[in-house]
């Protein structure tokens, strides 16, 4: 959200209001009202058949000529028109369709200012947004937004992207177009407040309004690095994680800066117009991510794109990373740039810090448990199940007030499951994800006085193979 996103909006230039058609939505003088302008054609363009679907996911509110026209001409497969739909929540002027009805193939651009909740149900709205090609979403505020979910709106924007159009959005706009929705609904977070405590009440999510294809377990992030947004997207990732929000144990951060655009075509490849933008890839479960404490997370994974770089969001590339982690709250140096990973076929380092342990058979029993105790922390354990009934145990000290927290990326040869036990071997918490490659995490936290011996117990539960399992260990 932006402290401005109003004031841009408030006037229309008086050259432009010459081609406007002023015509307010019938409500009483006391009600909220929507507003409808129209710009361009008063006639809708009639078509059987588009080319899209195609999408523009902006860093901030203002139309980027670049990627609209690339939509545009897309959608229309390079002949013929289309109708745009631009939808706010406040303020008075037409800033995106005043850019939009001068572009190439633009038949026509409606605002539609909805102020209420139940004015996703209007009439007019949805026969606007049906009869658009492409619904763009103006910045403002995503709470305003989010409100839309399950009105009649929802299904007629993703009408547009059914029938071979297009969305996008800028700013609140960019936030509204990803599978997660941070709507901002208590408070706008900052990336100190997000690292500090990932649970704190600025931290609110919706899921379920609207789910682009190739675009599944992403949220969206805008003003990325001129309002510094890495933590709290670090931050969203970890709660996406945690909370179940998404599907696969992965989940996808996007990040765009102001002045920049992502423009995605119909087979998902996306390429950025502009400064530049961030995925930020979390594929294991936080180490620490608990209400009240700050986040604890290891390898998060970043792509930079500059202008003219691409990402595949249908099939998202496994190199050309840089890692970055977070460590009770603070996040690593130099956050927005970094050393690429080039080769991926081999486990990635350690958390900065940490030292690693590689299992030494055999360690089945409680009794034969490998030592780790004697490790930096936080650590990596690395082993594999030989055997479909393989158990790996590994021991190590836990003291009066420490939280111990357990992260295993699992290959896809086997499904393994974690559990955490105390010294007399019951079990306190475990993790039990289903299906082979599921990711599994778990902590706990000793409350009684002392120290006392834990157990780390890495099962088998279908399958078996010589590809490892990483198990990140912090104590906190």
């Amino acid at each position: 959200m932006s402290p401005s996103r109003n004031r841009r909006r408030l006037a229309v230039t008086a050259a432009a209001s010459a081609l406007l058609t002023l015509a307010p939505i019938g409500v009483t003088a006391a009600q909220a009202q929507v507003t409808r302008v129209r710009q361009g054609s008063a006639t809708d363009v009639s078509r059987t058949a588009w080319s899209g679907p195609a999408y523009t996911m902006n860093g901030s509110g203002g139309i980027i000529n670049a990627t609209m026209t690339r939509a545009i001409d897309a959608i229309r497969g390079g002949t013929g028109s289309i109708d745009v739909a631009v939808i706010a929540a406040s303020g008075s002027g037409t800033p995106e369709c005043d850019v939009i009805t001068g572009l190439a193939g633009v038949n026509s651009c409606t605002t539609l200012t909805l102020t209420a909740a139940r004015d996703g149900n209007d009439t007019q709205v949805n026969t606007d947004i049906r009869n658009a090609e492409f619904v763009y979403f103006a910045g403002g505020n995503q709470c305003n937004y989010v409100a839309w979910k399950g009105t009649a709106l929802e299904a007629s924007v993703e009408s547009v992207v059914a029938k071979g159009g297009g969305v996008g959005g800028g700013s609140a706009g960019l936030h509204i177009n990803s599978d997660v929705v941070y709507d901002a609904c208590t408070a706008s977070t900052t990336s100190a407040t997000a690292l500090a405590d990932p649970y704190d009440r600025s931290l609110t999510f919706i899921t379920g309004m609207f789910r682009w294809p190739n675009y599944a377990n992403t949220i969206n992030d805008s003003h990325f690095v001129t309002r510094d947004r890495m933590g709290r997207t670090f931050a969203f990732v970890a709660r996406a994680l945690k909370d179940g929000l998404v599907s696969g144990g992965k989940a996808w951060g996007v990040g765009i800066e102001e002045g920049a655009s992502i423009y995605i075509d119909k087979a998902g490849l996306g390429t950025l117009s502009g400064p530049s933008a961030y995925v930020v890839l979390g594929d294991h479960q936080p180490e620490v991510a608990v209400s009240g404490q700050p986040l604890t997370y290891s390898n998060f994974k970043i792509w930079k794109l500059t202008s003219g770089q691409t990402y595949n969001f249908a099939n998202r590339p496994t190199c050309g990373y840089y890692l970055k982690s977070v460590n009770a709250g603070v996040a690593d140096a130099s956050l927005y740039s970094g050393t690429p990973v080039t080769d991926c076929s081999t486990t990635p380092p350690p958390p900065t810090g940490g030292s690693s342990y590689t299992e030494v058979e055999p360690n089945d029993t409680r009794s034969a448990a490998n030592s780790v105790a004697g490790l930096t922390f936080p650590a990596t354990l690395t082993g594999d199940m030989k055997a479909s009934t393989d158990r790996d145990y590994y021991a190590l000290t836990v003291n009066s007030g420490q939280t111990l927290s357990v992260s295993c990326a699992v290959p896809s040869a086997y499904d393994a499951d974690l559990y955490l036990l105390d010294s007399s071997g019951s079990t306190v918490t475990r993790s039990v994800n289903n299906g082979a490659g599921a990711d599994e995490s778990a902590s706990l936290t000793r409350t009684t006085s002392g120290s006392a011996t834990y157990y780390v117990d890495v099962e088998a539960y279908s399958g078996s193979g010589t590809a490892d399992y990483t198990c990140t260990v912090t104590k906190s």
